[in-house]
């Protein structure tokens, strides 16, 4: 692994993937100067080498290596290096997008990043343009850069789009069509390798792929971390129990229900899929019932995303009803779409819940003002992901992180610091 220029791992961010893709970035740069850190005290003592010389043999490697005649920067310092890679994207007053690349990618790989759920104004054109892009403006913008990217000659493709799009229509009800099937289609035609996304709605999108791989990642442990903050996770002075808010989500809360141990209960509702809701207040939930017991106890609910927020709002209203403490949810793509956040707000105000946890996969600045909303940063994990696939190195220990989680729990139980100690 190259710890300093030059290097093959390069970051084309679209206009609305930007924002998540610097803060990725930022981790990278920790990374690699921590462990060329690491690698300098190691392999200066072991052959008998002063910092300053390794570093000097370093850069002179990395010096020859490049096509280059030599590499920009001082050769007797670490030389950080550049992820990514300066591009033009413009948009035409019909509607059309162009990727332009500023930079080669010749023989790179490429991961590029989209945040097709970021509805914020974006600066276009060179900052002459205000626009606020819809998700068919950014899956498209998405297609362009691919093409882009293929052209120039990148050597591997891979796409980082933590909100999958389209990612709810992955099963057919009657004459529809399976756009999150066709979006994988069009990756592998247009040469994607590889695709990361976080906590994808459906398993079946995956068999959606021939010759491209999904790596679908989970925010759980950084969830639980902000939970442990907010709420006493060893059961001392709290009483809590994980709810299902839906039997779509059975899976994913048996996880947390397992990894923390404890109890699961879960929200069955029926629903009149006749009716499709626009905002918050309209849904099509006809009755709502509990299989479990949350009196007097804290409930924790999570899921994969949040758009309107109408089902969930019934739910943290059913569960304050039913005798919960406090209700807390976590939704790992928090898309608050149309007037939901003011939704939320009056909720908030009627104590209908008292903290949502959401992720920084998604942006959203509004969310960031409310107080009931606590933001947990998933860009380190994708840095790691991203080091991993492009040093082909294993991504087990990351897909699942369930030995992370317990030793999160042992950092929150005091008894379970000592038990520790004395088995030791």
């Amino acid at each position: 692994m190259p710890y300093t220029e030059p290097t093959s791992l390069a970051i084309v961010a679209c206009p609305g993937g930007e924002s998540f893709a610097n803060e990725v970035i930022t981790h990278l740069k920790h990374m690699y100067k921590h462990r060329f850190t690491l690698k300098n005290d190691v392999v200066s003592k072991r052959y008998e080498l002063t910092k300053e010389e390794l570093v000097q043999q370093i850069n002179l490697q990395n010096d020859l290596q490049t096509s280059d005649l030599c590499i920009r920067g001082a050769t007797d310092r670490y030389r950080p290096p550049v992820f990514k890679v300066n591009a033009r994207f413009t948009y035409f007053a019909n509607g059309e997008v162009k990727t332009e690349l500023l930079d080669t990618v010749r023989g790179k790989d490429v991961f590029i990043f989209q945040d097709v759920e970021n509805h914020e104004v974006l600066s276009l054109n060179g900052g002459a343009n205000k626009v606020r892009m819809t998700v068919n403006d950014h899956v498209m913008s998405l297609l362009v850069t691919i093409d882009a990217v293929r052209i120039a000659g990148a050597e591997k493709i891979t796409l980082v789009v933590p909100a999958y799009p389209y990612a709810r229509q992955h099963k057919r009800k009657g004459r529809e069509g399976l756009t999150a099937s066709l979006l994988g289609h069009i990756y592998e035609m247009q040469g994607v390798d590889r695709i990361i996304t976080l906590d994808l709605h459906s398993r079946e999108i995956v068999n959606a792929f021939s010759s491209a791989n999904l790596d679908n990642l989970h925010a759980s442990y950084q969830i639980i971390r902000e939970l442990g903050k907010i709420v006493d996770l060893s059961g001392k002075t709290e009483d809590i129990v994980i709810v299902s808010p839906d039997t779509g989500a059975i899976d994913r809360n048996k996880f947390y229900a397992s990894g923390l141990k404890l109890p699961l209960a879960m929200i069955y509702k029926e629903r009149d899929y006749s009716i499709v809701t626009q905002d918050a207040h309209s849904t099509n939930i006809k009755s709502v019932k509990l299989l479990g017991d949350v009196k007097g106890k804290v409930a924790f609910l999570a899921d994969d995303m949040l758009g309107t927020g109408g089902t969930l709002l019934k739910a943290m209203g059913f569960l304050k009803e039913q005798g919960a403490t406090k209700v807390i949810c976590a939704i790992s793509l928090p898309f608050f779409t149309g007037n939901a956040i003011e939704e939320f707000d009056e909720a908030y105000k009627n104590g209908l819940f008292y903290r949502i946890i959401g992720t920084n996969a998604v942006y959203h600045e509004e969310l960031l003002k409310r107080e009931w909303y606590i933001s947990t940063d998933v860009s380190g994990l994708f840095a790691n992901v991203i080091t991993r696939i492009h040093y082909n190195q294993s991504l087990s220990e990351l897909l699942d992180n369930r030995n992370i989680i317990e030793k999160v729990l042992k950092n929150t139980n005091p008894e379970s610091k000592s038990e520790g100690k004395t088995s030791n």
